[in-house]
């Protein structure tokens, strides 16, 4: 059986079915395969004992890697149309994001979000945790207007008419909070708002990104990139 992760939360030694389904259907383990496990906050080296359903499993090591950020790093995202948030949460995983906030903006064209397509954003930040190899699995939650943003200790804010660049003003040990609007940006009272909450307004460049790439070139900026 190739490399495998799967997630299983508490590490208790039972997979979940879909988890156990994929294992089984999909990759054709057999019992004695191993592969690695984890809860959001540890991961394992495994060895299947039984294919169930459900799959169970006996944990052979625990690890501790070292592939989270090291703060927490909470996107504040605006809500966009079509498929374009699933995208966002995907790539946010995948640069070290804990949590995912959208938000509803003055801009925003998509004014609420429904139980399935939460469910699926969050089955999307699962797929992405286990893909990159990250033991933490981004919380996703449900859109809140842009005022219920609360006081940060650190905050940037993506907004076209800033100077500021991130590595000017990013400070890698302190809990980070990043801002980034729907298309059309935030309007200017908006930006007010969040620097009043702790953000700080900084540029991506000359070019005008999209909402979705500037999201993500913020994240790249400050976890995998120059800033940090």
């Amino acid at each position: 059986m190739r490399p495998h992760r799967a997630y299983s939360p508490g590490l208790t030694g039972v997979l979940p079915l879909r988890e156990s389904r994929h294992l089984v259907e999909v990759l054709r383990a057999r019992v004695g395969d191993r592969f690695t496990v984890f809860d959001g906050e540890r991961e394992a080296l495994a060895e299947v004992v039984d294919l169930g359903p459900p799959v169970r499993y006996r944990v052979l090591e625990e690890r501790r890697p070292e592939r989270e950020v090291g703060v927490e790093v909470v996107l504040y995202v605006a809500l966009l149309k079509g498929d374009k948030l699933a995208e966002v949460v995907r790539a946010a995983t995948e640069l070290g994001a804990t949590r995912v906030q959208p938000l509803v903006t003055r801009h925003s064209v998509p004014k609420e979000m429904g139980e399935g397509k939460l469910r699926r954003l969050r089955a999307v930040a699962l797929e992405a945790a286990k893909q990159s190899g990250r033991v933490v699995v981004p919380e996703v939650l449900p859109p809140v207007p842009l005022e219920a943003v609360p006081q940060v200790p650190q905050g940037l804010v993506a907004h076209v008419g800033a100077t500021a660049r991130v590595r000017e003003v990013l400070d890698p040990e302190k809990p980070l909070a990043l801002a980034v609007g729907p298309e059309g940006g935030f309007a200017e009272e908006e930006v007010a708002l969040l620097e009043a909450r702790g953000f700080t307004p900084v540029t991506l460049g000359r070019r005008i990104l999209r909402a979705e790439t500037a999201a993500l070139a913020l994240l790249a900026l400050c976890t995998a990139g120059e800033g940090r």
